[in-house]
C-alpha cells in the first residue's frame, strides 16, 4: 500500500492553472498533489552574444525553492551568493526538455526565460516545473502570434514529465516526497507529445534493477505523461 493510498499506476491530483501572473507573457501555476510550481514565461528581444546573427532564438530556464518550501527552512541560494549543484542541473534540464519541442528559427531574434519556482515541496518538483513550463511557454508563443509578432507558431510538440520508482518492491507511478526519500529505484521521464523520449533519469537508490521494473516504469511514465498531455491541451486551448 502506498503511504497516500494511491493506486501503482494513479497521479496525484494535477491541476494547470493559467494565467496566473500579470505580467508575463505566459503563466502556469503547477500543483501536483502537495507539490505547488509557479511558472512563468518572459519574452525578451535579442538572444546570448553566443547566437547573435543565426537567425534563430533561444529558450532557456531558471529554477529555485522558496525557503519554506520543505519542513524546514532552507536558506535563500541568493543569500549564499551562488545556485547549488542541484539547483543548476534541473534548471538546465528544463532548458533542454523545452528546446527539444521548439522551433528556435520560427522564434526569431528573441529569448523566452521560463521561470520555476517551487512554492511547495513534495516530491517531483523538476517533473512538475517541466509540464508547467510547457504550458507558460505554449501561453506566450499564444500571445506572440495574437500580437502579429510572430508569424508562425515555433512549438513543435508537447513535452511532460513524470516521476516513477520502485517503493517497497512495486513499481509506482509519480512518487510524492513519502515514496521518493524512500524508494529502492527513482526515475523520472521526460516524454514529447507523440510518445517519444526527450530525457531518462533512472537510479537504483538500494539495488539495481532489473530490465523487467524499468519496462513496467516506462509503461507507467508513458501512461502518467498522456494524462498529463490531455490536461496540457485543456489547458492551452
Amino acid at each position: 500500500m502506498r503511504p497516500s493510498g494511491r493506486a501503482p499506476d494513479q497521479l496525484r491530483d494535477v491541476t494547470l492553472e493559467i494565467g496566473v501572473s500579470r505580467y508575463a507573457e505566459g503563466s502556469c501555476f503547477a500543483r501536483f498533489g502537495q507539490t505547488h510550481v509557479l511558472c512563468t514565461a518572459s519574452v525578451e528581444q535579442g538572444v546570448p552574444g553566443w547566437l547573435k546573427g543565426q537567425g534563430k532564438g533561444w529558450v532557456t530556464a531558471e529554477y529555485g525553492m522558496l525557503p519554506r518550501a520543505t519542513h524546514t527552512r532552507g536558506r535563500r541560494e541568493a543569500a549564499q551568493g551562488k545556485q547549488s549543484g542541484r539547483t543548476q542541473e534541473i534548471q538546465r534540464l528544463i532548458g533542454r526538455s523545452l528546446r527539444s519541442v521548439i522551433d528556435l528559427k520560427a522564434l526569431g531574434d528573441r529569448t523566452i526565460t521560463l521561470d520555476c519556482d517551487v512554492i511547495q515541496a513534495d516530491g517531483g518538483t523538476r517533473t512538475a516545473a517541466i509540464t508547467g513550463a510547457w504550458v507558460a511557454l505554449a501561453k506566450a508563443c499564444a500571445y506572440l502570434l495574437e500580437e502579429k509578432v510572430l508569424k508562425a507558431n515555433p512549438i513543435t510538440g508537447q513535452v511532460a514529465a513524470i516521476s516513477c520508482g520502485v517503493f517497497t518492491g512495486a513499481p509506482v507511478l509519480d512518487l510524492d516526497y513519502a515514496e521518493d526519500s524512500s524508494a529502492e529505484v527513482d526515475a523520472n521521464f521526460i516524454l514529447s507529445g507523440d510518445g517519444r523520449m526527450i530525457e531518462l533519469q533512472a537510479t537504483g537508490e538500494q539495488r539495481p534493477f532489473s530490465d523487467e521494473e524499468f519496462a513496467e516504469l516506462m509503461r507507467l511514465a508513458k501512461l502518467g505523461c498522456g494524462r498529463l498531455f490531455e490536461m496540457q491541451t485543456k489547458a492551452v486551448a
